[in-house]
């Protein structure tokens, strides 16, 4: 059975136009909670405009929860409510665009619009605030964690909770929290010759010794016996590094986009000394903003904060309450990592993440994450 979500947007320009920004939240149906965000400032644009890239931001956010759910949208803005419901034309030649690209998101037949006063769509008028205020600081807005909420339809028998063991455990007043385990994937033949492998190289398979260290892995976290669900990211590496424990678990593993690795461009199988001697501005521009890409097709920290922040809260909605093991790679767990910490983002060049190692981080119903553990490889010894 799909879920059914409510979507609120919202969008709002500091002049009209001016810098802009947009908000949106997923809530549940049937609870009403929040289990989605979604924010970001978009430079210079209308109202209008930063109304529509804030319905879609919510559209797409609802379809990542269950792609087959069915949505109410709700928005203060009549002028899209009006429009996306047929009732009125479109004839501005900047929302033309905008209002197609929404209604390719979900079919038109699982959404429905309706206007809301102001006083109703706080949340998204807070986040939309939020991004251009990030936006007047010169930074991008980022996700923070929020209460984990079970999804209302989830597609999948409920699980028992079990408690996590001995240096996961948790102040028992603080409620049961839902644990990731974070393993990044064992080795393939580019890591010990330390080359940029990310999601837009040659997504090479583990090698003898990263099979082996899977192995390790899977013994290890069976010995704790916590473990209630596998989430992995879709790369070749990280499959084998999932299905090898879930394997030894008993358990299936279900897979996330969000949790790849960036996409280094040009970079992609070149040594740091390498792309140094050959994009040295590229490098240097990398190395000192999180918004700055590889060279070429490259993705920045940036934009993978944003994809690992909606993965986040994507298992967190689904698995509340449980502990589950997050396979992944360096940079997406060391924003995971970074995250909760509330740490810059440059704390990600202080942080040592072996392959094969293991993170725990524990997120609270009351929004507040703890790091448990960090680049533990006793496993592997």
């Amino acid at each position: 059975m799909a879920a059914r979500f409510i979507v609120e947007a919202d969008g709002g320009s500091r002049g009209n136009p001016g810098p802009a920004g947009y908000g949106a939240v997923v809530r549940d149906g049937d609870t009403g909670q929040i289990i989605a965000e979604a924010a970001e400032f978009i430079g210079h644009a209308t109202n209008n405009v930063a109304e529509y890239k804030g319905l879609i931001a919510g559209l797409r956010a609802a379809r990542d929860l269950d792609p087959d759910a069915s949505v109410d949208v709700r928005m203060d803005s009549k002028l899209v409510v009006e429009q996306m419901s047929g009732r009125w034309k479109i004839k501005h030649p900047d929302m033309q665009p905008l209002a197609a690209e929404a209604r390719t998101v979900l079919p038109r037949a699982r959404v429905t619009y309706t206007w809301i006063p102001r006083e109703r769509n706080k949340d998204a008028d807070r986040l939309a605030n939020e991004a251009m205020d990030a936006g007047r600081d010169g930074r991008q807005w980022e996700p923070k964690p929020k209460a984990a909420v079970a999804v209302a339809a989830v597609d999948e028998p409920p699980l028992e909770t079990a408690a996590p063991k001995a240096g996961w455990a948790a102040p028992a007043d603080l409620g049961t929290p839902t644990t990731f385990v974070l393993l990044r994937h064992g080795e393939t033949p580019l890591t010990p010759e330390k080359r940029f492998s990310g999601s837009g190289g040659s997504d090479p398979e583990l090698s003898d010794k990263g099979r082996w260290q899977a192995e390790r892995a899977a013994e290890a976290l069976a010995a704790r016996g916590s473990v209630q669900a596998v989430v992995a990211s879709p790369m070749l590496r990280t499959r084998q590094t999932a299905e090898t424990v879930a394997a030894r678990l008993g358990l299936e593993v279900r897979y996330e986009d969000g949790l790849r690795e960036v996409d280094f461009g040009a970079w992609e199988g070149l040594t740091f000394a390498e792309v140094r001697e050959r994009y040295p501005d590229d490098l240097t521009a990398w190395l000192g903003s999180a918004k700055a890409k590889p060279t070429g097709s490259g993705e920045s920290f940036t934009t993978l904060t944003h994809r690992a922040g909606v993965a986040r809260d994507k298992i967190l909605a689904r698995y509340a309450g449980k502990t589950v093991l997050v396979v992944s790679h360096v940079s997406p767990i060391k924003t995971l990592v970074r995250l909760a910490l509330g740490a810059p983002p440059d704390s990600m060049y202080r942080m040592e993440l072996s392959a094969a190692s293991i993170c725990a981080v524990q997120y609270y119903a009351d929004g507040n994450a703890s790091v448990r553990l960090l680049n533990d490889t006793s496993h592997l010894r």
